[in-house]
């Protein structure tokens, strides 16, 4: 067998390694971003009822000091409110709303809407489809750390957006337009509405796929070079140490 068809076999299996360990890596993020946000929910309901109190206690100890003792009345007033503080901000999350996206918007931003709206959309999406969220959710660390070096301009910069920017956030907006006694029915290919929500997502998933690989191959055709020069620099062992 051939030197360079020996690097290339070995090139491929570091690849296909290389392949299952980010997978497998990129997976576990997902689940402890899911997790993290998940905590910083309850924290962020939590810092907001604890202000909230601490604002009616503090507001009432001003008034006992300064006009008078409330009485009864007025301390069922502040309960009542307390209550209605807490109802109010575990409901509540106080997240900021999705900004719209903008064809000015920088890449890493594009990147960071779409990720901050499957998470809010995830939930409410049938269990199949969630799925595949999850799986999309997983690639966008690594797409936003390549886009982020990327010019806005790049051709594959610009597929990257449309496709995060616009036609992937639009897919499941539509989905969520039609009413939920509906979804059941078959179009003309005999899909369900959540069917074609799952192909959507699919096919939104492999282009992801092909667009992480296209801005990776830089460091891929690096390492090839790298790996060819060692080979061809030292493919003698010893006898190439010896020589210098």
């Amino acid at each position: 067998m051939s030197t360079t068809r020996q690097v290339d076999q070995a090139i491929a299996r570091f690849d296909e390694v290389m392949g299952r360990i980010d997978r497998g890596s990129a997976s576990r993020a997902a689940s402890r971003r899911a997790m993290s946000r998940g905590v910083a929910g309850v924290a962020r309901r939590l810092a907001n009822i604890g202000m909230a109190l601490g604002v009616l206690i503090a507001a009432t100890i001003a008034f006992g000091l300064i006009v008078g003792p409330i009485g009864l009345g007025g301390l069922f007033a502040v309960g009542a409110l307390m209550f209605l503080a807490v109802i109010v901000f575990s409901v509540w999350s106080g997240e900021k709303p999705i900004v719209d996206y903008k064809e000015d918007m920088p890449n890493r931003a594009v990147v960071q809407r779409l990720d901050s709206m499957l998470a809010r959309k995830r939930a409410a999406l049938p269990a199949p489809a969630a799925s595949r969220i999850d799986a999309i959710s997983a690639q966008l660390p690594l797409l936003e750390s390549r886009l982020a070096e990327t010019e806005l301009l790049d051709p594959l910069a610009q597929d990257a957006r449309r496709l995060m920017g616009k036609h992937l956030p639009e897919l499941i907006e539509r989905y969520e337009r039609v009413p939920a006694a509906y979804r059941a029915e078959r179009d003309g290919e005999g899909l369900t509405v959540d069917q074609r929500l799952v192909q959507g997502l699919d096919a939104a998933k492999t282009a992801l796929d092909d667009l992480g690989r296209k801005l990776a191959r830089e460091d891929l055709n690096a390492f090839e070079t790298q790996g060819r020069f060692i080979e061809s620099r030292y493919k003698d062992g010893d006898e190439a140490i010896r020589s210098e």
